[in-house]
């Protein structure tokens, strides 16, 4: 067992495991991110509580943090790639970078935020986004 614990294979698939459950718990907050929008859209539709202003823009900071989310995760996704080509033997990556890996192309404020507004525009992040702010504007027009 020694042997595997410093064997890089045995450790590049650990960390692809580690990983992969990460990146499936990234996709579940997604979820629930657009539960609660969804949720707080509904209630001030069916109860006209609230300004429909101040609503659409919680459901653009809930937006943006799924967007926020998603960056995450394509971080950890693109290091689990990295790691399969390494598993499958195709090329050398040292394990248990993840970390040092980031901060050597850690882009300034600008280019994080303009991640996280490019992951945000992804069709299957946005989809409810768009939706809900539609119908926000429908409610100012009744």
């Amino acid at each position: 067992m020694a042997d595997q614990e410093w064997d890089p294979r045995f450790a590049a698939v650990k960390e692809w495991e580690l990983l992969q459950t990460q990146v499936e718990g990234y996709e579940k907050h997604g979820l629930y991110i657009k539960l609660v929008a969804t949720a707080l859209v509904a209630t001030a539709l069916l109860t006209a509580a609230g300004s429909s202003i101040l609503m659409a823009a919680m459901i653009a900071l809930l937006w943006l943090q799924e967007g926020i989310w998603k960056t995450f995760q394509s971080r950890l996704e693109a290091r689990l790639l990295e790691l399969e080509d390494m598993i499958a033997g195709d090329k050398p990556v040292a394990p248990c970078q993840l970390h040092n890996q980031w901060q050597a192309t850690r882009p300034g404020l600008v280019g994080l935020v303009q991640e996280y507004v490019k992951q945000s525009l992804r069709p299957t992040v946005a989809y409810p986004y768009v939706a809900l702010i539609a119908l926000l504007a429908l409610r100012c027009w009744w």
